[in-house]
């Protein structure tokens, strides 16, 4: 039997009765959907909770399956061992405790712990509080992978998947023996010189060398781009340059501005007060580079089971019709492709930082 089911149409039944095929079959199951589908939640809500193994998942703007992204259908992917699953509820609310609530939830991994998979509700507060909190508690020890589930409409509702149910304002955190071998890239390049982050709230960005944050991003974009903001068109313009935040090894983390508020920049993820970051651009290559260098990454010794793409939708929404050739890159017929494209992606290669990232492509090589 396929462990890999895929639907392409937004139809509840297909859903339903693709689960129905492998929850008998697997040890537990992830479930990537897509936001356009407007599944009744009350409906989801009754088959999660019926099924009797561990399900993670999220509904994302748009999802991967093989060498094409699509805005309605689902993927269910089985999965041979058993993930340990905790969710964190309420992460708005939640800063200094967070650590002492993973000790207490998750407690000391066991040494078959192999990875995480982070699934964290892409419009909520606190995600970098909690990613922060899951390097303090975890370290490198084990690979993480995942992302932030949403809607392009950036309006937040329930899109967390687990056994509970939909939820919103959480994040789920399943670890698992499966090994998981990782590429993260982004290609995107520095426009500007060094710029100090003076004042910023979380995912808020306030002030850029002392002057407001928008006056300054726009003096430089605008030049680059060759084209004048308006009322209506700041993400249209916004989505070509992210602002990178410099990182003393690796490369820059990147974050995107996606809404222009009283002279601020509210970013998806949180920038840093007296971080230094540079506005960025990016091309067709440079992005389709970081792709490709990201897939050789994550396959160096040729061992795989499926291929997780956990990729940013805003390149989508960058390179339009060009982002096939993304997905050409990274895609081998030989190997089972699967993905979604996220607000947000989470990720580390046990050997840097882990973090939540913008605007970048995570290859996962998922052995089973």
């Amino acid at each position: 039997m396929e462990n890999i089911l895929f639907n392409n149409s937004a139809s509840f039944d297909t859903l339903k009765s693709n689960i129905d095929l492998l929850k008998n079959s697997s040890q537990s199951l992830i479930i990537l959907s897509c936001d356009q589908n407007n599944y009744d939640k009350d409906q989801f809500d009754l088959m999660l909770k019926d099924i009797n193994i561990p399900v993670i998942g999220g509904i994302f703007p748009q999802i991967i399956f093989e060498n094409k992204n699509y805005e309605n259908g689902d993927i269910v992917i089985s999965l041979q061992s058993k993930l340990e699953v905790n969710l964190i509820n309420d992460l708005s609310k939640k800063t200094d405790e967070l650590e002492d609530e993973l000790e207490d939830v998750i407690g000391e991994l066991d040494n078959n712990t192999n990875s995480m998979y982070v699934f964290v509700d892409g419009l909520t507060k606190n995600i970098n509080e909690l990613i922060s909190s899951l390097f303090n508690n975890f370290g490198l020890n084990i690979n993480y992978i995942g992302g932030g589930a949403g809607s392009l409409s950036f309006e937040q509702k329930p899109v967390i998947i687990s056994n509970n149910g939909l939820s919103q304002d959480c994040a789920i955190l399943a670890t698992s023996k499966n090994q998981i071998n990782l590429g993260v890239k982004h290609g995107w390049f520095e426009i500007s010189d060094s710029i100090k982050v003076t004042k910023s709230k979380a995912n808020v960005v306030e002030e850029l060398n002392y002057r407001p944050a928008f006056e300054v991003y726009k003096e430089v974009v605008e030049k680059h781009a060759n084209k004048k903001f308006t009322d209506e068109n700041f993400f249209d313009i916004a989505k070509g340059y992210p602002l990178g935040i410099n990182k003393i090894s690796g490369e820059a983390v990147v974050r995107d501005p996606i809404i222009q508020e009283n002279n601020n920049l509210i970013c998806v993820g949180d920038v840093p007060t007296n971080s230094n970051v540079n506005i960025l651009g990016g091309d067709l290559n440079s992005l389709t580079n970081a792709a490709n260098e990201a897939s050789n990454e994550a396959f160096a010794d040729n061992k795989e089971s499926f291929t997780l793409f956990i990729d940013c939708i805003s390149r989508v929404l960058f390179l339009e019709e060009d982002f096939t050739k993304e997905l050409d890159i990274v895609y081998d017929k030989n190997k089972k492709l699967v993905g979604a494209l996220t607000l947000g992606e989470i990720a580390n290669n046990k050997k840097h930082y882990l973090e939540f990232y913008n605007k970048t492509s995570v290859i996962g090589n998922i052995i089973e």
